[in-house]
């Protein structure tokens, strides 16, 4: 729990202005942790074919302040605020920034298994955005235990 006892978690999606490769993606990495760490920052990102969806967690004030960065960073554009909520507990609070690049053939996948992020970027309901959130978390978390 943060220090206040208070939490945010805000969720976006952007777009890359360029592509990445995978060594640019694990230094931007690096430099996430290290300052979400001294910020006691949580999170989760993916990245799929140019597209970033993220989750942040800590203190309201330091999660709008970096969601303010992150949204004048020029390696991104189209940022978009899909959820801001206040929440009791962290979702991934073992991770200063989780990470998963989606791999794979899209046509082996099980039926409803979420491949892309483009039903996001419509203005949805707010409940179709907050399943997506629940997939995209479960899925990172299987993904993590199995890699443990």
């Amino acid at each position: 729990m943060s220090s206040s006892g208070r939490l945010l978690s805000l969720v976006y999606t952007s777009t890359a202005s360029h592509a990445f490769r995978e060594t640019a993606l694990e230094q931007l990495l690096e430099e996430c942790r290290r300052r979400n760490a001294e910020q006691d920052v949580t999170g989760m990102l993916l990245h799929r074919s140019g597209r970033f969806i993220q989750v942040l967690e800590g203190e309201p004030e330091v999660v709008r302040a970096l969601a303010e960065r992150i949204r004048n960073d020029s390696r991104h554009h189209d940022m978009r605020v899909l959820v801001e909520e206040p929440i009791g507990e962290r979702r991934f609070p073992d991770w200063t920034m989780g990470y998963r690049a989606f791999r794979g053939d899209p046509g082996l996948a099980p039926a409803g298994y979420r491949d892309s992020f483009a039903d996001l970027d419509a203005d949805v309901d707010p409940m179709t955005t907050m399943r997506a959130l629940s997939e995209l978390t479960l899925w990172f978390r299987v993904r993590a235990a199995r890699s443990a």
